[in-house]
């Protein structure tokens, strides 16, 4: 809000305030409809209404008006703005509708043309008094206030601030109120032409409503299949043995998963209860639409200049580098890595054990190397779906490029912790100890000299064969690491794309006013129902 003086008298009988929305400062001449609060002596200028009109129809508007939103809305007075010069019949015929439209005091504002000086007065026909009034123009955003929703609660305190408060509420519950009058215009204007903060963009309205009417049908349609959809994937077919287990271990289908929840949010017909719901939908509506423009700009890049084909002749030299790479390492191992004396018999065991392995995945990737692009191809396709799809595809298929590595780490994982299981139990041999299953605890026990010699024994080899185990098993505990932290930042980015709240972000930056009233009316919601 921004004020302006008026109109100063030596001895001021009173101060009228009139709050005029800067919205109408451009309008056409007409009168300003709006509410008078007698006891602020205050006018809330809400519209101007335009010639020609009919006085009867002006009023029957506004008597609708007012039983909808429970304000008194009144005709307040004149609006002048003259783009010539100033035309005497004009501001005559301007002083006499207040005789049709009484109200006391008549409201008088004129512009001339492009001029930044206003002229503000009122006419009281019932006044005898000779003493001028001290009127104060009072600029408000009628759009940020209709939108902001900052409307403080009343207080009955007896504090001066309180007091303030109470007026500052009176004038934005006059705004926010009045949402009829500001929708009045969507389509056609009708017998009562009206400038208001939405005249500007009545054409977006119009395209607005028609998408809405538009939407309906479509909105059913796809609550339909994703119903249908959803009924398919509970249902216990989908619960086998099979499809549990690669639903629950694809990225893919979990974030279709998450991405069919999002689906049944938008398209449900439910109308949000609070500013949180609403929020929380407006949130994933943005990140799934940033979501398919990304995947599909992906998608076109893909396409454009056979991609598809050049990555899929890198793909197999590439899988025939990481191959000899680890054949080169598995070789280090069986040999003498950094110096270290392994067991000779289980390292060359290992190795030859990992390198046919090796062999077998590199059979298998040849095997499949005429059918890589067109797989290549048809998963580009996924894109259209979003760039989160296409990034969980991706996942899973360096999942599957590497599992051979998985392999790797499981079995030296299995062999490292039985060795280590193991020698706890030989250890607890030798002190005369043993672990009670039923009880589930560590118990005395004595063991025979039979006992304690294959106890020996056997602690001896585990022993001397821990080091070469471990050492396979750090081995491919880091490059299992190494494949995780790369899956990992795949599952970050998507993870950020569908839980950044993208529409509030937006809103912060460029309606921040709208974010500051929803955040208002949350905190005043709860501290009511607390």
């Amino acid at each position: 809000l921004w004020w302006s003086g008026g109109a100063e008298a030596g001895i001021a009988a009173m101060v009228l305030k009139v709050f005029f929305p800067t919205c109408c400062s451009s309008a056409e001449s007409g009168i300003l409809i709006g509410r008078w609060i007698s006891e602020q002596s205050s006018a809330v200028v809400l519209a101007v209404v335009h010639f020609p009109f009919i006085p009867v129809q002006v009023k029957q508007y506004l008597s609708h008006v007012q039983q909808v939103t429970k304000i008194k809305v009144s005709v307040l007075g004149s609006w002048s703005n003259s783009k010539r010069e100033k035309e005497e019949s004009l501001s005559k015929f301007l002083e006499d509708l207040g005789t049709i439209f009484a109200h006391e005091p008549w409201i008088q504002i004129s512009k001339e043309g492009d001029s930044k000086f206003w002229s503000c007065s009122t006419l009281q026909k019932e006044s005898n008094s000779s003493k001028e009034e001290e009127i104060i123009l009072v600029y408000y955003d009628q759009r940020k206030v209709m939108l902001s929703q900052l409307h403080p609660p009343a207080n009955t305190s007896t504090d001066p601030k309180a007091d303030d408060a109470s007026k500052l509420t009176a004038v934005f519950d006059t705004v926010a109120n009045s949402k009829i009058l500001f929708m009045t215009d969507k389509y056609d204007d009708g017998p009562v032409k009206l400038t208001h903060w939405q005249s500007d963009g009545v054409e977006a309205s119009i395209i607005v409503e028609l998408l809405k009417q538009a939407s309906v049908p479509v909105c059913l349609l796809l609550t339909f299949l994703l119903s249908l959809t959803s009924v398919v994937c509970k249902s216990r077919m989908l619960k086998f043995w099979p499809l549990s287990f690669l639903w629950s271990k694809l990225s893919t289908c979990e974030q279709l998963g998450h991405r069919l929840q999002h689906l049944q949010i938008i398209s449900s017909s439910k109308k949000a209860q609070n500013q949180t719901q609403l929020m929380r939908k407006a949130n994933i509506f943005v990140s799934l639409l940033i979501d398919v423009a990304l995947g599909i700009l992906l998608m076109s890049w893909l396409y454009r200049k056979s991609r598809i084909g050049h990555l899929a002749d890198t793909l197999i030299p590439v899988a025939d580098h990481i191959a000899k790479e680890l054949q080169d390492l598995l070789q280090w191992l069986m040999g003498a890595p950094a110096g270290l004396k392994m067991n000779r018999a289980l390292d060359q065991v290992l190795g030859r054990f990992f390198l046919y392995h090796i062999h077998l995945w590199i059979s298998y990737i040849h095997l499949m190397s005429p059918f890589i692009e067109m797989i290549l191809w048809y998963v580009g396709l996924s894109a259209c779906l979003g760039l989160t799809v296409a990034l969980c595809i991706l996942s899973d298929i360096i999942a599957l490029l590497t599992f051979h590595i998985y392999c790797f780490y499981v079995y030296g994982a299995r062999l490292y912790c039985l060795k280590v299981y193991g020698l706890s139990s030989l250890w607890r041999l030798f002190r005369g100890k043993k672990w009670n299953v039923l009880r589930q605890r560590v118990d005395s026990c004595s063991y025979d000299l039979d006992q304690l010699f294959i106890g020996t024994l056997l602690f001896t080899i585990l022993l001397f064969l821990l080091p070469t185990t471990a050492l396979y098993y750090l081995v491919f505990t880091l490059l299992r690491l190494l494949v995780v932290v790369v899956q990992g930042l795949i599952h970050l980015l998507v993870d950020l794309i569908d839980s950044l709240p993208l529409y509030s972000i937006i809103l912060r930056f460029c309606r921040s006013y709208r974010l500051a009233g929803k955040s208002f009316s949350a905190a005043q919601a709860e501290i009511q129902g607390f």
